[in-house]
This record gives C-alpha cells, sequence and structure tokens, in this order.
C-alpha cells in the first residue's frame, strides 16, 4: 500500500467522520419529535426513540395552531420572492455585465455602495409602513428583498464569462436583446442562477424578523414566525401558576424539536436537487472582482 493511497484513505475517513459530526444532531433532532414526552424524561435523548410517539406532530399540526396556514403564506412568499429576485436581478445584473451600456460602472459603484452602506433600519421601516402603505400585507414580506447587491454582482461577473461571440451571433441571426436574454443568456446560466435562488430561497423561507415588524394580522405570519410564537406560548404556560397544570399536558421538549423538523424539512429536501449547481455556480460567479 503506497502512501498516497493511505492518504485518500485518511481523508475520506475523516470527511465521514465530518458528514456523521453533522448528520447525528440532525437525526437526533428527528428522533426527538418522534419520541414520547415522557421517555425523554426517563431515558434521555436517543437516536432511536425508545416509544414512538406522534403527539408533538398532533400538537402542532392538528391542534387550534395554524401552522398549516402559515405553511401556505410562506410557500407563496418563499416561491413569489424567489422568482422574482431571480428575474430583477438577473435583468439588472445582464445589463451592467454588457459593455454597450452606458454609465454602467457608475450603476456598478451605485451597487457596490449600497453594498457596503445601508439606509438603517428606522429610514426603512418608514419607508415601507408610511410611504409605500405596505405594513401588514403580504407584499412587505417579499418586496424588500427582491434585489441583492452581491447577488448582482454575483450575477454580472457570470455574465461576463459569456463569450461575446456568442450574443453577436444572436444579433446578427436577427435576435432583440431580449429575446437573446431570455432564449440564450438564461439557459446557459442555469448554475448561478440556481444557486442564487437556492440562497434567496432560504432567506425568504427563514426570515422571521420582517413579520415580526410589519404583520399584525394572525393571518399573515410566516412559518418561522409563528413557530416562535408557539414556543412562547408553552414557555408562558409553563411559567404561569394557573396553567401548569394544562401545560404539564402538553408536549414541550418533542414539540420544540418537531417544530425544527418542520421548518427545516422542505429546505433540506430541496438541497440535493440544486446540489449540483451549487459549487459550480459559486465558482464561475466569483471568478472576476
Amino acid at each position: 500500500m503506497n502512501r498516497l493511497h493511505v492518504s485518500k484513505i485518511a481523508l475520506n475517513i475523516s470527511f465521514m467522520a465530518y458528514s456523521a459530526l453533522c448528520l447525528i444532531p440532525l437525526l437526533l433532532v428527528l428522533s426527538v419529535s418522534l419520541t414520547e414526552e415522557q421517555s425523554i424524561f426517563q431515558h434521555g435523548y436517543r437516536l432511536i426513540p425508545q416509544n414512538f410517539s406522534f403527539d408533538a406532530y398532533k400538537y402542532i399540526l392538528m391542534g387550534n395552531s395554524p401552522i398549516l396556514r402559515a405553511y401556505g403564506v410562506t410557500i407563496i412568499v418563499t416561491a413569489a420572492g424567489t422568482l422574482l429576485h431571480l428575474i430583477i436581478s438577473s435583468m439588472f445584473a445582464y445589463s451592467l455585465s454588457r459593455n454597450e451600456v452606458k454609465y454602467r460602472n457608475i450603476v456598478s459603484f451605485l451597487v457596490v455602495f449600497c453594498l457596503l452602506f445601508s439606509g438603517g433600519l428606522v429610514p426603512w421601516y418608514i419607508l415601507l409602513s408610511k410611504y409605500l402603505h405596505l405594513k401588514d400585507t403580504i407584499f412587505v414580506l417579499i418586496v424588500p428583498y427582491l434585489v441583492s447587491s452581491i447577488n448582482v454582482l454575483i450575477m454580472r461577473n457570470f455574465f461576463r464569462t459569456i463569450p461575446d461571440s456568442i450574443i453577436e451571433s444572436a444579433r446578427i441571426d436577427g435576435s432583440g436583446e431580449f429575446n437573446t436574454f431570455v432564449k440564450l443568456v438564461i439557459p446557459l446560466s442555469t448554475p448561478v442562477l440556481a444557486t442564487i435562488g437556492l440562497f434567496v430561497a432560504v432567506f425568504y423561507w427563514n426570515d422571521w424578523f420582517t413579520a415580526a415588524l410589519f404583520i399584525e394580522n394572525a393571518d399573515l405570519y410566516t412559518l418561522q414566525f409563528l413557530l416562535q410564537s408557539i414556543m412562547n406560548n408553552i414557555a408562558f404556560l409553563q411559567g404561569n401558576a394557573l396553567t401548569v397544570k394544562a401545560a404539564a399536558m402538553q408536549p414541550d421538549e418533542t414539540a420544540r424539536m418537531a417544530t425544527c423538523v418542520l421548518a427545516v424539512g422542505p429546505i433540506v429536501l430541496t438541497y440535493p436537487f440544486l446540489q449540483k449547481y451549487f459549487v459550480k455556480g459559486l465558482t464561475l460567479g466569483a471568478v472576476k472582482a
């Protein structure tokens, strides 16, 4: 067995150990969510549940909790926000990548400036609530994040890697700019679009701060914000002497883990389908500064 072969085995073992360290906590959370509440106190956390129970999921999904409605709101916000973000940012980035566009360097400077400096939380809140009147509407969960400076720069750098000869050949054949962008540039940009789309989708899915600031209507609660409210309600019941008996009848630790599973489940299931584009999109978009 030569030295190179031994180093490969050691490298594979180290990656397997690292993967196990990442997977074991996730499996433990799933296991605890499927364990009977009393079994947790008697036997502690186990990778294989001592006593299987779906009480935590029944408490969250089948009770009075509007979690299914929150799921719907979050799915709409994530899908619409991600799609609009990709459309707007890609069109903006493509215009900055073309040499024939005037003042592209000035606009690029403004994009970088906005990346380094923001207007602040208070002006942002006043703009959305007082002037745009988006408070307590579903649009306030989508509109503020339709354009991201860093994503525009990544896309611009990726579009620059597309040979000019391909675009010029399309123009010679009579294709307009928009038609060239849609039918030629977009299909060649699948890696960067998939990567940015995954980033944006994860952001929209996990965003609870915007709902906490702008949403008062319970029908517009996002999943993350609602799950946080459920955890606060459980903590309130346990901390109140008048309701402590009622709280003892409800799942606590298992409910916390079940909420984690419900929150990360869709993203975890989506990631494997976009993984092949993930690394390629990042490296291709980061070649040029």
